[in-house]
């Protein structure tokens, strides 16, 4: 009942709540790869609040308003915003239309797809008018996929499967970005035709699609062992950092470092 105006024809944001005013100079974020977004539009100096789970070095003395799921509507509200930023899921759903039916301007962005981050970028870029870096950073990181997709070798395409948590084995499957990052790099998801883009994973289905290659891209080691037991022939390669678990600018720099390492070169 709060859903307002895309704002920018086709494109799959959504707003909740009164439109924000002309300048908007009170931004909160309540994602990482949203709060990098802002950072890299150039526009660090409007955010005033940031989701817990955020540690890049610009915003460390930032006010914290929460989770992903569990935003604190009363520090929220505190900190006067002229918006807030979030990731579009069901699970903060209900939140976030608490904020909006309480006189809060909520821009909702899905980042589910490679497209769903330049998007974000480009809409980002139009509300804190900054367009024109907006479309730098989306060209960075087109010319950065078809730089790997050009470097992409004939032979026979490695199967690579991409973990995002150990307990429950929770893998990239088709229609997520991390998917379209491995296709990029010419290697073949062995996670196909899932109900979701992050589905669950069973010890049978890891057994009966063993990969050769094994992305390790969750932060707690429970359920790693297990895995490993069952992946001995399997090379495994460890992320280097947390850019390949935000969509946004970071994937630019961040699908360089992952080819290489699905090729063997580093």
């Amino acid at each position: 009942m709060f859903f307002v105006a895309l704002v920018v024809a086709a494109s799959p944001a959504q707003w909740l709540g009164p439109k924000p005013p002309p300048e908007v100079t009170r931004v909160i974020t309540i994602a990482p790869s949203l709060t990098e977004t802002v950072l890299a539009l150039g526009a660090g100096e409007l955010l005033v609040g940031v989701s817990r789970f955020d540690e890049a070095p610009e915003v460390k003395a930032l006010t914290r308003v929460g989770g992903f799921v569990d935003p604190s509507i009363e520090t929220v509200l505190t900190l006067k915003p002229h918006l807030v930023v979030v990731q579009k899921a069901p699970g903060n759903q209900k939140p976030i239309e608490k904020l909006a039916s309480l006189g809060v301007p909520v821009l909702a962005l899905p980042l589910t797809t490679v497209a769903d981050a330049a998007d974000a970028m480009r809409v980002l870029g139009a509300v804190l008018k900054r367009e024109q870096q907006a479309t730098l950073l989306i060209a960075a990181l087109e010319a950065a996929r078809a730089k790997e997709r050009a470097a992409v070798s004939a032979g026979p395409a490695p199967r690579v499967l991409f973990v995002y948590g150990f307990s429950p084995l929770v893998v990239a499957g088709p229609g997520s970005f991390a998917d379209e990052l491995l296709r990029d790099c010419g290697v073949h998801n062995v996670v196909t035709r899932t109900p979701t883009a992050y589905p669950v994973w069973s010890q049978e289905q890891l057994v009966a699609a063993p990969p050769e290659v094994l992305v390790d891209a969750s932060d707690s080691d429970a359920g790693r062992a297990a895995v490993k037991a069952l992946t001995k022939k399997t090379r495994w390669v460890a992320l280097e950092n947390k850019d390949l678990l935000h969509p946004g600018p970071a994937l630019a720099r961040a699908l360089g470092p992952l080819c290489a390492s699905l090729r063997g070169e580093r």
